[in-house]
């Protein structure tokens, strides 16, 4: 088959001649493309729009977080497991977290579920420098975690809010780590307080910050900021069914923080305030329905404790096996008690030695005593 080679003189000016009859149909019928064809050699970038100074809020968001981002962490966890044949014990990732600095002597403060369970943690700082970090205590009651990491440097912990005083509707911040991606910050507002969510022990984490600031998994332990940088909260939880951020983040109020993170450095642990009283939520369930009250069960008094000295009745059974409610404690200090938890809940509001009002329901009478607390498991001779 015989053909016309390519160079073909004849061959290149037809090729131009019919370009150029195209070109020139589609411009007199206004094709776009072909409008874009002759206009493309003479294409230049746009020009830039001077964007002006940012706004007073953008300005104070930018300097919260550069001036925050270098006190808060990403934790990784590794744990240890044991390969079935060989018997050989392998080191394995066993997930992320966040954290913040909470003095210059080395103490990083977490949530307790980011390392229950981990054989190592490590500490990364905004700089890159890498840790790793030691556990100094934990109290799984209320999520939450201090590791201490060794270093020359002195790390600047963040500012101390407060909680008491917050309202529903003021900014909030969140800086964390979510799904690996470091140094998130996340915006938004207080949208509830005093909420209640089940925590690591089965028990339930009272008090807490509810927020829409995004919180996902990775931004747990790191911390919540008010508008003046200060620590007001640690992020904990997101309540999603898909477990992403559905605007419903909560953290722990920096109170509780404040009042349990000494007593982990000091003693490894947070003893919480007791009555010297002897409980049980599905006994407590039970006699409380029947019964059609609400309050929490005496169902037994540690001699020696606030509550003996007090006068408290127990429960007991009768000769016949009938039960005989004892006292039932009503309120604490004037708000109401439904719940083992809520009792608890509520006398970790105070300190130990401090006596307290309690306000009980004996046969049908309503009475008050004073107890005075004592630490939990200790009882006075």
């Amino acid at each position: 088959m015989d053909t016309q080679p390519s160079g073909d003189p004849f061959l290149r000016r037809l090729k131009w001649v019919t370009i150029a009859v195209i070109t020139a149909l589609a411009v007199w019928q206004g094709l776009p493309w072909a409008e874009h064809m002759l206009s493309r050699k003479t294409a230049e970038p746009r020009t830039v729009t001077p964007r002006g100074d940012f706004a007073a809020d953008e300005k104070n968001t930018i300097e919260l977080f550069e001036s925050s981002r270098d006190a808060v962490v990403f934790i990784s966890t590794t744990q240890r497991v044991m390969e079935a044949w060989s018997r050989n014990i392998f080191t394995i990732p066993r997930g992320t977290g966040s954290g913040f600095v909470w003095d210059d002597k080395g103490h990083v403060i977490t949530n307790y579920h980011v390392v229950a369970g981990a054989a190592e943690a490590r500490v990364r700082f905004s700089d890159g420098k890498e840790h790793t970090a030691t556990l100094v205590g934990a109290s799984p009651a209320h999520d939450l975690a201090v590791l201490r990491i060794i270093t020359g440097e002195k790390r600047v912990p963040l500012p101390l809010g407060a909680s008491q005083g917050l309202k529903v509707g003021q900014k909030v911040f969140a800086i964390g780590n979510p799904f690996g991606l470091d140094w998130t910050l996340t915006t938004g507002i207080i949208s509830a307080l005093d909420r209640s969510l089940k925590g690591e022990d089965g028990g339930a984490i009272e008090h807490l910050i509810q927020t829409d600031a995004a919180i996902n998994p990775g931004s747990s332990g790191g911390p919540l900021l008010d508008s003046a940088g200060r620590l007001i909260g640690v992020n904990t939880a997101i309540y999603s069914p898909s477990g992403a951020s559905a605007g419903v983040g909560f953290a722990i109020p920096v109170d509780t923080v404040n009042k349990v993170v000494p007593a982990l450095i000091a003693k490894g642990k947070y003893t919480r305030p007791s009555l010297g009283i002897m409980v049980d939520q599905r006994l407590n369930d039970m006699a409380t329905s029947r019964m059609g009250i609400k309050g929490v069960l005496v169902l037994g008094v540690q001699p020696g404790s606030g509550a003996a000295a007090a006068d408290l009745v127990a429960a007991n059974f009768s000769k016949d096996g009938s039960f005989v409610p004892g006292d039932i404690i009503t309120a604490v200090e004037d708000k109401q008690i439904d719940s083992v938890q809520g009792l608890l809940s509520r006398l970790d509001d105070f300190q130990i030695g401090e006596n307290i009002r309690l306000t009980i329901l004996r046969g049908d009478k309503h009475m008050e005593r004073k107890v005075q607390l004592q630490a939990e498991g200790a009882v006075k001779r």
